[in-house]
């Protein structure tokens, strides 16, 4: 079949008219439709962070380019009440937020925190992924925001301190102590006869480095990140309380995206949660003999006493009667009796 060079020339411009037509789709195809913004107070180098790049990769994949989660790590947009005001008025779509923090907007989203309630792993998730984590859920959503189902862990923690090692309640008494912004830690340290004081997390290195305070408590991955080992001598493996992340997003943001989307999305953060978890356990029980050769002193008290105190104290009853007899019962439902 022969072509004469005016059919060639026809075929061409055509070409180039169609090829212009189909350009501009294939650029809006590869340009985010939603980019939000993903803030967390933890270091780059923290499991949660490695997970949330690998999270944002592949919600990016799965929408076909559609959703661009960006990732601020470590405080870069605000102290941990500045970000919550942000996730709320919609500054920024997503925030991962501890729920003893939370609990200055929602009250309920402490109840994980309460000190020395929950002996191990298995008992967290039993309780978090069960009826207590879908309660806090709920008490949540009535405050406007949305969370994702899967809590992501950030350990149970434990005490540092530059001057003495914590081997019974009695060591607490007058030990100048940085706690989150939450009443719940500064209650249970009061129960103790300490000085809690609430400082946000970006804050903390300077404070325990011109001695505000004395010690702090965090999860032993936090205090390697963190580099907490720095500027403290001794931790004591007091177990006291487990603490996570509830992944939240704002409202408005959340229901902008249609429903496919969403589910993509939350498939990934929930899955990114559980790797999360494995990584955050493991590194808390490999990190020691790190922070060991960086010259941390270890020792494991008995918890028993710390219990008993905060019984005498009225510690527990206080905060059973704050919570209500509905979210204590799912609590002691996972932990036994604790009141």
């Amino acid at each position: 079949m022969g072509f004469s060079r005016r059919t060639v020339l026809k075929a061409s411009a055509a070409s180039a008219v169609l090829g212009s037509i189909g350009a501009p789709f294939v650029a809006r195809a590869q340009q985010a439709e939603f980019t939000y913004k993903y803030a967390n107070n933890l270091p780059d180098s923290h499991p949660m962070n490695i997970r949330a790049k690998e999270m944002a990769a592949a919600i990016k994949t799965e929408t076909h380019g559609r959703v661009d989660l960006q990732i601020f790590p470590n405080n870069q947009l605000g102290s941990d009440t500045d970000m919550l005001s942000q996730i709320r008025s919609g500054g920024i779509e997503f925030f991962t937020l501890s729920g003893l923090i939370l609990s200055t907007l929602v009250p309920a989203a402490s109840i994980n925190g309460i000190g020395f309630a929950f002996p191990d792993y298995p008992t967290v998730w039993k309780a978090m992924d069960g009826d207590l984590g879908a309660y806090v859920r709920g008490e949540i959503r009535k405050a406007n925001l949305e969370v994702m189902d899967k809590i992501w862990d950030n350990g149970f923690r434990q005490t540092t301190s530059s001057t003495k090692a914590i081997n019974g309640p009695d060591d607490f008494k007058g030990f100048k102590i940085r706690v989150p912004v939450s009443p719940l830690w500064t209650s249970m340290f009061k129960a103790f006869d300490a000085s809690p004081a609430s400082i946000n997390f970006n804050e903390v290195y300077s404070a325990l480095q011109t001695k505000v305070v004395e010690g702090q408590e965090n999860p032993l991955a936090l205090i390697s990140t963190a580099k907490l080992y720095e500027v403290q001598k001794y931790c004591s493996l007091t177990n006291h309380m487990w603490d996570g992340f509830w992944f939240l997003a704002n409202r408005r943001a959340w229901e902008a995206l249609p429903a496919d989307i969403r589910t993509i999305v939350a498939k990934n953060i929930n899955a990114a949660a559980e790797k999360e978890r494995a990584d955050t356990e493991k590194l808390n029980a490999t990190v020691m003999a790190d922070l060991k050769g960086k010259g941390l002193i270890f020792n494991q008290p008995d918890t028993a006493p710390f219990r008993q105190k905060l019984r005498e104290a009225k510690f527990y009853a206080e905060w059973k009667g704050k919570y209500g007899e509905h979210a204590w019962s799912l609590l002691e439902k996972s932990v036994g009796k604790l009141a």
